[in-house]
């Protein structure tokens, strides 16, 4: 198939989507720390956000804004800050039910209900990738296997879940 020069200027225009789960905000404000490995996420988590965020189109949700907003307000309105400029997501019944089917039919526990919110709302929007530190209950390969299935078995596709380090890109 042959693309006129307008099609093909789309194709490379079209940035891929991230949802910014709260960690990442948690990681931009972040005290410094003597935590040599949570020094190194705060730091690059900082270099994502100010190198290749642009790359992306950047969403969230309320639920996300409900959990930046906990804790020490002056912390608190700095991550409500980063979000701002960020697209919030409706939270459909779709992507509740999805959640629903996350928590019955994998090994999530009822704790992590908002983390099955989260990807469930990536996958009903059909985003490209959820950006997390949650490496627990999302960027965790045994879950996200499961996860997929579940998504494809009710015409979804999961989204790349990954680490800011892991979407850094590279030099050519």
């Amino acid at each position: 198939m042959l693309y006129d020069e307008g099609q093909i200027n789309f194709m490379i225009s079209v940035k891929e989507t991230v949802y910014i789960e709260t960690s990442i905000l948690g990681y931009l404000t972040a005290r410094s720390t003597e935590n040599l490995i949570v020094a190194a996420n705060i730091k690059i988590t900082q270099d994502w956000w100010s190198i290749r965020r642009s790359s992306f189109v950047l969403y969230t949700s309320e639920i996300v804004e409900d959990e930046a907003a906990r804790g020490y307000s002056a912390i608190a309105e700095q991550r409500l800050n980063l979000i701002k400029s960020l697209t919030f997501l409706d939270l459909t019944e779709e992507a509740i039910e999805l959640a629903r089917e996350f928590l019955q039919q994998s090994n999530l526990p009822p704790k992590a209900s908002n983390d099955a919110l989260h990807m469930a709302l990536a996958a009903v929007y059909g985003l490209d990738y959820l950006l997390t530190w949650n490496c627990k209950h999302m960027a965790n390969a045994q879950i996200q296997k499961k996860l997929s299935q579940i998504s494809f078995d009710l015409g979804y596709k999961l989204p790349f879940i990954c680490t800011p380090y892991e979407l850094m890109g590279f030099d050519s």
